[in-house]
């Protein structure tokens, strides 16, 4: 059983007040932070690159959960491993071919690998990297931009994915992002999810100490046990 971890989304922080809102989340008792990278191709948003990975890193303790969303994630690993990624997730659906190659790159600098799948993305594309990966990150919104709209019919693909994992006993970790708050994560973690990446519903609170005691507590009631 993976235990609930939540993620707070950076790209809902205020970089007027970049240090204030890392060290609210750190303070609140986020488990990692998630970074979205977006290369203005893969999706039609541009948000920063590895610089800003860096300074981040020098701001906090918390563990960089690290979403490459852009076109050729092989040409930019290096640099973002070196900025302090702790797990680098890219996309199923990126113009790399060898994504196998792009999994064991990630690996030799000593991070974890994840994939992700966009919507209209079937699991079976990732299938037969499941083996390869520590964090399958399920997207139940169309990747691109903070705010969206939790999609609910993304969950079949958790429950896809955690009856996949058990019957392989494969030993990735389920992450969804998009749209998630105290409301929406009681269905997500039902249906199996256990890193939850929050943006708004926490950086957009005035209290995210309060948000996150309120996710996690969501949580728990959804499932019926102390997390």
């Amino acid at each position: 059983m993976y235990p609930i971890r939540i993620a707070p989304s950076i790209i809902a922080a205020d970089f007027g007040y970049l240090r204030a809102d890392l060290a609210r989340a750190e303070q609140a008792g986020a488990d990692m932070l998630h970074i979205d990278i977006m290369d203005g191709h893969f999706v039609p948003n541009i948000t920063f690159g590895p610089a800003i990975v860096a300074t981040i890193k020098s701001l906090t303790k918390l563990p960089l959960d690290v979403h490459l969303m852009i076109s050729r994630p092989r040409k930019f690993i290096t640099a973002f491993a070196e900025a302090g990624a702790s797990n680098i997730t890219f996309h199923v659906e990126c113009e790399d071919a060898h994504l196998n190659v792009t999994i064991a790159e990630i690996h030799s600098f000593g991070c974890t690998a994840g994939l992700s799948i966009k919507p209209k993305t079937p699991l079976s594309a990732v299938g037969d990297y499941l083996n390869q990966i520590s964090r399958l990150l399920i997207m139940t919104v169309e990747p691109g931009f903070g705010g969206q709209k939790f999609m609910p019919a993304m969950l079949e693909k958790v429950k896809e994915a955690v009856a996949l994992r058990e019957a392989k006993k494969y030993k990735f970790d389920i992450e969804v992002d998009g749209g998630l708050d105290k409301y929406t994560i009681w269905p997500s973690v039902q249906a199996g999810a256990e890193v939850i990446v929050a943006g708004t519903a926490i950086f957009g609170q005035p209290d995210a100490e309060q948000a996150i005691r309120e996710m996690r507590e969501a949580a728990a009631t959804a499932l019926g046990r102390p997390l």
